[in-house]
């Protein structure tokens, strides 16, 4: 039997991605992806759920137990939002809705996508950083299997992505420039959807992970595969 993984962000750049390369992969065997509004693909292995409220899953509850992952990639960004409003979104939402799933799932690994510069200390200047470093903090002590944290940089779309932002047609020529440069900031979201699902079926010795072992642990399940 493969992987039976729960994604949200679908509807996103990163979370589409994420998808789009766990559908490609023999080793999945059902994606359930969550989120507000349909995210426009379609494939045997998919399985869509609408729901609102992330806060609130016990309407949708019984959909969701049986799992063995979840990749979640939803978020957003702090610009033009309070921070009482980031911080419901970003911290409150994201634990509400993994609390649900280590009760449902508790042999589940969940993995978090925060992002490069979060604080784990959140004693540092940025609110955006410290609010990250708070849910990444309190998701390791939910009683998951496992929990990592994903802190990818600049991130290449799959191809055939619907979600990919609109500001990154005019940067998109700096990526491969940028990825001999500073390696350990840039990955193919390719690379990400594959290393979340390496670390679903393999102990992974570091909790955090950024670029370099982003794309080693990808290279790893490519190697078994």
């Amino acid at each position: 039997m493969g992987l039976k993984i729960i994604i949200t962000g679908t509807t996103g750049m990163v979370g589409e991605g994420v998808m789009q390369r766990c559908l490609e992969n023999p080793t999945v065997e059902r994606v359930l992806a969550i989120s507000r509004k349909p995210n426009g693909h379609q494939h045997p292995k998919l399985v869509e759920l609408i729901h609102k409220d992330f806060t609130d899953l016990s309407a949708v509850a019984d959909q969701l137990a049986g799992f063995d992952a979840c990749f979640f990639c939803a978020g957003i960004s702090s610009l033009g939002i309070s921070k009482e409003q980031y911080e419901k979104i970003t911290h409150d939402l994201t634990l509400a809705f993994a609390s649900t799933l280590a009760k449902l799932n508790p042999e589940m690994t969940f993995t978090y996508v925060s992002g490069q510069g979060t604080d784990s200390s959140e004693k540092g200047r940025s609110h955006w950083a410290r609010v990250k470093g708070k849910t990444e903090n309190d998701l390791r002590k939910l009683p998951f299997k496992k929990v990592y944290a994903y802190r990818p940089g600049v991130m290449k779309p799959m191809e055939g992505a619907l979600h990919v932002l609109s500001y990154y047609k005019y940067f998109a020529w700096m990526y491969p420039i940028g990825r001999k440069l500073y390696p350990n900031g840039f990955n193919t979201l390719a690379e990400v959807g594959d290393s979340m699902v390496y670390v679903s079926l393999n102990d992974n010795d570091s909790f955090i992970l950024e670029g370099k072992e982003i794309r080693n642990t990808a290279g790893r399940l490519n190697s078994n595969l």
